[in-house]
């Protein structure tokens, strides 16, 4: 898998370097400031883009402005963004599109090996990958409305649905069944008024649709 990394901190920009390529991946670029970003992007055209939010020469989401601007341009390009902060924002921003390939993890989480490269293979594939706090916020913003009616463990399966999990993942963590977590869903998207989707890229996009609304209010 070609990947193309943009992170203005160096020791962690050579970090992911190193993993990325003991893990069997190329890096085909790799970008320091926010300007480098979406030139390298549209000249390599990789398999996955990893980008910080916050880049030079602002510090502000020059990440996630040229993540969004490489996206129009190829559309479908896989893009996982890191931040430092839970910004529910640019969360918002990122999935607001409607269409799979995209991530949006704390930088912690490149730490855990194995839940990141996970995660990178996730979102190339065209699927999703939501920190689970990034989850946490987005639940949280939403009240006085039909998540009130999820039972507990009816919500944890939706914050693992919107992680991006598949339902083996769900009923592994959760030490229940896969009927059990195809119950549970089935109740989920029922009480959201989602509609039911066999394809888990879709069922994870309504759910992310869902959660968004509450950024907006």
């Amino acid at each position: 898998m070609r990947v193309v990394i943009a992170e203005d901190n160096a020791l962690l920009r050579e970090g992911l370097v190193l993993l990325l390529t003991s893990a069997g991946h190329e890096v085909a670029a790799v970008a320091a400031g926010g300007p480098e970003v979406l030139p390298a992007l549209m000249e390599h055209r990789p398999d996955v883009a990893v980008l910080d939010v916050r880049m030079p020469p602002g510090f502000r989401d020059e990440g996630l402005r040229a993540a969004l601007a490489a996206r129009a341009e190829i559309p479908g390009l896989p893009v996982l963004v890191l931040s430092q902060y839970v910004e529910e924002t640019y969360a918002a921003e990122l999935l607001g599109g409607g269409a799979g390939g995209v991530g949006y993890l704390l930088k912690d989480r490149v730490g855990r090996v194995d839940e990141f490269l996970d995660a990178l293979e996730r979102v190339a594939a065209g699927g999703t990958a939501l920190d689970p706090e990034v989850v946490a916020e987005l639940l949280a913003r939403r009240r006085d409305d039909p998540l009130d009616s999820l039972t507990p463990r009816e919500r944890e399966v939706l914050a693992l649905m919107a992680e991006g999990r598949d339902n083996t993942t769900i009923a592994a963590q959760l030490v229940v069944t896969e009927r059990a977590v195809s119950k549970h869903i089935g109740n989920v998207f029922q009480k959201l008024d989602l509609p039911p989707s066999d394809s888990g890229h879709r069922r994870v996009l309504a759910v992310l649709a869902y959660l968004n609304r509450g950024l907006r209010t």
